[in-house]
């Protein structure tokens, strides 16, 4: 167990004082992998389902087009792709501007989604 301690040491720096660019990208990737696979198994499950903004904007409806209702049933599918659209169209000071919602509706759909930021 010590000469792995010692081992463990000598490596640290080593790479500290003789950085290896392709060894230290491993590592980012390697210790990338294993906090997704620490917050995977120690996750709480209290999160956004993904249809409740769907069945939160029902009763504004009548403002969307049939397309409108499509691309929202798509956004609304799962949580990985209401993360996206959020970060990508609703949570920038100046929003990009996604050519399949009206903008008027494309407030909406981030308000809606703007609640329930807190459970990404």
């Amino acid at each position: 167990m010590k000469n792995l301690l010692i081992l463990i040491v000598a490596a640290a720096i080593f790479l500290h004082f003789y950085p290896q660019p392709k060894l230290e990208a491993w590592f980012e990737e390697q210790k990338a992998f294993v906090l997704g696979e620490f917050s995977d198994a120690t996750d709480t499950k209290v999160r956004l389902k993904s249809d409740k903004i769907y069945n939160d904007l029902k009763p504004n409806f009548n403002q969307f087009g049939p397309e409108e209702l499509e691309f929202l049933k798509e956004i609304t599918s799962n949580r990985k792709v209401v993360i996206a659209f959020h970060k990508e169209y609703c949570s920038t000071n100046a929003p990009k501007r996604t050519p399949k919602f009206h903008q008027a509706n494309q407030t909406l759909v981030c308000k809606a989604i703007g609640k329930y930021q807190s459970l990404f």
